[in-house]
């Protein structure tokens, strides 16, 4: 039986699910040294969902009750005619039907694309920049040229684009640079998110805790110079938000080791070959494939998607890293940057 519109779509805890990330590729023209080796192995391409999968898969969310969709990668920019797919979801959005169209980038190839983004009804954009010295930012992303992603950034605010940096914390790295990106961004217009180096990807507990800066030790530098007022402000994800003062710019928080965001989490994460994956600090994962070719998006693959929900746990499992955490935490607490 097809979810009935007026019943949230829930998981097994209550929590409304309201929020999908799609991957749309593995693949990343740059190989960022705290996300991947240098010499990382892709999926094979046949093994990827098509376009017009993704169209049919992605779509039965929307029919189930998401209303806010992010695409993401890898880096999505990279897959051949993605701009099919921005327009397919382009109908969500002009029939009502999808509140919010919008994508993470590194930002590399955003130059090319920002002003059909924005045609697609896509209105705001989450731009990753961890550094703006050209040389670090050549070393983290091992050959990215910081130009192109500053050149994206600009292109994307001409088309009437909204631009949020995200910048992951890193300690030994960008902590002396705190000051200066809040207030380019600051300039710009763009809000900032700094986010906490999540235990995941191919290295081990040891280099994750050695790049950890946590953000509570941010904070604390960032109030040596601006008046931070906290706010309410919600945008259905993991981040908590201030205001400073001085700019009126929003910054936002995300702490994924040392604050447990889990009882408010409204979002499923899909993977560019069908497997839904309701936490991002779980390994299990739910194969929509098999109800997706089973003919043209049936009641099947809608049951499917609901079972699938069912299995979204009550919290993350970064709990094994609680006592490195601590300890990085602590050595973070005299380590404030400037």
């Amino acid at each position: 039986m097809l979810h009935d519109p007026l019943v949230p779509l829930s998981d097994s805890f209550g929590r409304t699910v309201t929020y999908l990330r799609v991957s749309v590729t593995d693949r990343c023209d740059l190989r960022c040294t705290y996300c991947m080796s240098e010499h990382t192995s892709f999926m094979p391409k046949r093994e990827l969902l098509t376009l017009e999968e993704l169209d049919r898969l992605v779509s039965a969310f929307v029919d189930l009750g998401v209303r806010k969709l992010r695409v993401t990668g890898g880096e999505p920019l990279v897959r051949r005619g993605i701009m099919t797919f921005f327009r397919a979801m382009g109908r969500h959005v002009r029939s009502g039907a999808l509140k919010e169209l919008t994508l993470t980038t590194n930002g590399t190839l955003l130059a090319r694309h920002a002003a059909e983004l924005a045609d697609c009804g896509v209105k705001r954009v989450n731009v990753s920049l961890d550094t703006l010295d050209p040389a670090k930012y050549g070393r983290i992303t091992r050959w990215g040229r910081l130009e192109n992603v500053l050149g994206g950034i600009a292109a994307a605010q001409a088309a009437g684009l909204r631009v949020k940096i995200n910048t992951v914390a890193l300690r030994g790295f960008n902590e002396d640079e705190l000051f200066r990106l809040v207030d380019w961004c600051a300039d710009r217009g763009c809000d900032l998110t700094f986010i906490e180096v999540m235990p995941i990807g191919e290295f081990g507990v040891e280099d994750r805790l050695a790049q950890f800066w946590p953000l509570s030790a941010l904070r604390a530098a960032l109030e040596t110079r601006y008046r931070l007022a906290d706010t309410a402000l919600s945008t259905g994800g993991p981040a908590s938000y201030v205001r400073l003062a001085e700019t009126g710019q929003t910054i936002g928080f995300i702490r994924p080791l040392s604050h447990n965001f889990c009882a408010t989490c409204n979002r499923v994460r899909l993977s560019c070959r069908g497997e839904l994956y309701t936490c991002l600090g779980t390994e299990g994962s739910s194969d929509l494939r098999p109800a997706l070719r089973d003919g043209e998006a049936g009641l099947g693959l809608y049951a499917a998607i609901e079972a699938a929900l069912r299995l979204k746990p009550a919290g993350h499992a970064f709990g094994y890293l609680a006592g490195g955490v601590q300890g990085a935490m602590a050595r973070g607490m005299n380590h404030t940057g400037g």
